[in-house]
């Protein structure tokens, strides 16, 4: 694909920003929790790690050579699997509470499948056989 490096890159930028979005919301402790902010909970702060794996990603995207469009497919598995992590943590009931999904939490998953895609779709050129 001719241009999925950029949108790569576009995407890889998307996921840090994403994660300042609310991605649940626990009506009985009022807490809105967010990638960077998840006060009153146990659940940390999952938006370091996928801001590391971005950045990784978006590197990688950057540089025309195989051994990194390969390394970009395993980080990039990588940041799909925790945000995956993340939907079903994040979206776990507790103790008969189940906390109000928002849109954020969508939209990583979203965000985080198609950069995995551009990953899968690299545009390398070939040497010629002869």
């Amino acid at each position: 694909m001719k241009n999925s490096q950029t949108i790569g890159v576009v995407l890889a930028i998307l996921l840090v920003l994403l994660h300042f979005l609310p991605l649940t919301y626990i009506e009985s402790k009022q807490i809105t929790v967010t990638g960077f902010s998840s006060t009153g909970t146990h659940y940390g702060k999952p938006g370091i790690v996928m801001s590391v794996f971005a950045g990784i990603c978006a590197l990688l995207f950057m540089i025309n050579k195989i051994w990194a469009k390969r390394t970009n497919v395993f980080i990039a598995a990588f940041a799909m699997a925790w945000t995956i992590r993340n939907y079903f943590i994040l979206s776990a009931c507790f103790a008969g509470e189940c906390p109000q999904k928002q849109v954020g939490l969508f939209l990583l998953l979203g965000a985080s499948a198609a950069m995995m895609l551009m990953a899968l779709l690299p545009k390398i050129d070939l040497p010629a056989n002869n």
